[in-house]
């Protein structure tokens, strides 16, 4: 057998690394040229030493970030067959049950994309499951970041920027479920309308120049499509950039454990620990939105059949995250007044205009208000335990427990349908439920949070328990217990809680509400057993970063 020569077995090999070397020039080439234009050195080393958190409730902000990636990619594939023409015409497709009935071509065609098109349903789905794992992951999120106040100085911008991601993303949804223009869909129009037009003035006017003449109108469906495909995910994207700009620059917050404070940041790099972590979680979050698609049914329009403006059906109830909307409207009593011609209608416009708008000025400016009472003006880094604000953890209780009331309320006829009950009776146990019910929620809240407190206290005098008992030689028993560890203890002593503020002298009414309202904000609390020199410690821990600066 005769063996290769040795420039023949060499030649590959030189090969490889003269393509190897070729490509190493031209990367860094093009990256000089790149960093002569941009600053691509600097934002890529920022980057790399960025330290992310490691915490669990930290991965709600990921989730909701990864369903966006899911919605756009789905999006764009259902864009491909989509015609968001409200011209009607015989439908001749492959649903045999609908076959001959006149029909806007937005609804034939996504019967067209579930029947037809090869995938089509599957991602009909994937895209409806990630909507509502969108907005559920940011609402969560944002209750992650109240309760721990993580909206707190400096990040009252990107908790702004937080709630108006979740407001467009209500909207967005609700374009999006609109967009079929099937039976469910259009009672949710129907209602949209009464709402512009319970506007007091100019509710009339507005929903001619929404819907360019009378309910239903020829164009809604055409000016939502623009509205969900570019508009408001034009808006998405500038905010998400935005946020995960804000949080590469003011660096995360993190919880109170041993060698953090409130003047570091501790946490993972980006790379490669975090960058592996995420790639495998966003697969994680994609895989589970594929198996809810495949096997998970939502929102069959077909068994819904076309809008008309004469039908109206029971059991149409929209997505959760507007279902508050509907209980509130179900819940409001029947009142108008009729001022100079005009009809203010009362059950419409406090529910489904009043309400919500108080709700996103309360989220909008809730950061600053807490800052009024409790008159902090240093940055805070470190989480709190919810337990430590119990005020504060009570409002937020209340205001899931108001939510879920709504939330029932909006499907009140589907509940007494089921356990056979009065609608009537139903719809007013759920009125005084949703006045009653959050501030028996409030005072439970507050008062397990100082249980809570108490119970840390002690823990700290009296040591865990071991579940041993040993006796004196009197015959006395004893329990055994043992001293906490070192970061349990780090985790109750370590934390910031302002104290009440005091008018002093002849204050005016400003200055007295706002005595008022910080006493009853802070004066409920659990003092800890602490030394004068672990007093002195905890103050270092939780000073601030500015006062680092000036020492």
């Amino acid at each position: 057998m005769r063996l290769p020569k040795p420039q023949m077995l060499q030649q590959p090999q030189q090969r490889k690394a003269l393509l190897r070397a070729k490509a190493g020039e031209v990367a860094e080439s093009g990256f000089v040229a790149l960093d002569r234009r941009l600053p691509a050195t600097f934002m890529g080393r920022q980057l790399l030493r960025k330290a992310f958190p490691d915490h669990w409730s930290f991965l709600l902000g990921e989730i909701a970030l990864y369903s966006f990636v899911v919605l756009v990619l789905t999006g764009v594939y259902l864009t491909l067959f989509f015609d968001p023409s409200m011209t009607e015409a015989a439908y001749h497709g492959a649903y045999a049950p609908l076959r001959g009935l006149r029909m806007t071509q937005a609804y034939s065609s996504t019967l067209d994309i579930s029947f037809d098109v090869r995938g089509g349903l599957l991602m009909r789905q994937v895209h409806h499951w990630a909507a509502l794992l969108f907005i559920a992951a940011i609402g969560v999120h944002m209750l992650r970041i109240f309760f721990t106040g993580a909206f707190r100085r400096p990040r009252e911008v990107n908790w702004i920027v937080g709630v108006t991601l979740f407001l467009l993303g209500l909207l967005e949804g609700f374009c999006g479920y609109s967009l079929p223009d099937d039976l469910l869909s259009g009672t949710g129009l129907r209602t949209a309308d009464t709402i512009i037009s319970s506007l007091p003035l100019v509710g009339t006017y507005l929903s001619f120049f929404v819907f360019r003449g009378q309910f239903p109108g020829h164009a809604l469906i055409p000016r939502l499509y623009i509205v969900h495909v570019l508009l408001v995910p034009g808006l998405l994207v500038v905010l998400v950039t935005a946020h995960l700009f804000l949080i590469v620059y003011l660096k995360h917050t993190q919880w109170s454990t041993p060698g953090r404070t409130n003047r570091n940041v501790v946490g993972k790099p980006m790379f490669p620990q975090f960058t592996t972590k995420s790639s495998g979680f966003f697969f994680m979050v994609f895989g589970v939105l594929g198996a809810l698609g495949a096997l998970a049914q939502i929102n069959p329009i077909w068994a819904y059949g076309p809008y008309r403006a004469d039908q109206v059906t029971t059991d149409a109830q929209p997505d959760w995250y507007v279902g508050f909307l509907e209980g509130a409207l179900r819940l409001m009593p029947p009142a108008e007044t009729n001022v100079a011609g005009h009809t203010f209608m009362w059950n419409v416009l406090l529910p489904a205009v009043v309400l919500p708008g108080v709700l996103f000025l309360l989220l909008f400016t809730y950061p600053f208000f807490e800052k009024w009472v409790s008159n902090e003006r240093s940055e805070h880094h470190l989480c709190d335990r919810p337990r430590d604000r119990p005020t504060r953890t009570g409002f937020g209780v209340a205001a899931i427990v108001c939510y879920g009331v709504l939330l029932l309320a909006g499907g009140n006829d589907v509940i007494a349908y089921t356990f056979r009950i009065s609608v009537n009776g139903l719809t007013w146990v759920l009125r005084v439920a949703v006045i009653v019910a959050p501030l028996i929620a409030f005072f439970i809240t507050k008062r397990i949070c100082l249980a809570l407190q108490a119970r840390d206290r002690e823990l700290l005098t009296e040591g865990k328990e071991t579940g041993l008992i040993r006796q004196e030689i009197y015959g006395k028993f004893l329990e055994n217990n043992r001293p906490l560890p070192a970061d349990d203890r780090y985790r109750i002593l370590v934390r910031d809680i302002p104290k009440p503020l005091r008018a002093k002298g002849e204050a005016s009414r400003a200055a007295r509400l706002r005595s008022t309202l910080s006493s009853w904000y802070y004066r409920d609390r659990v003092e800890m057993p602490i030394t004068t020199e672990q007093r002195a410690q905890i103050a270092a821990r939780t000073a601030p970063p500015e006062l680092e600066a000036s020492e």
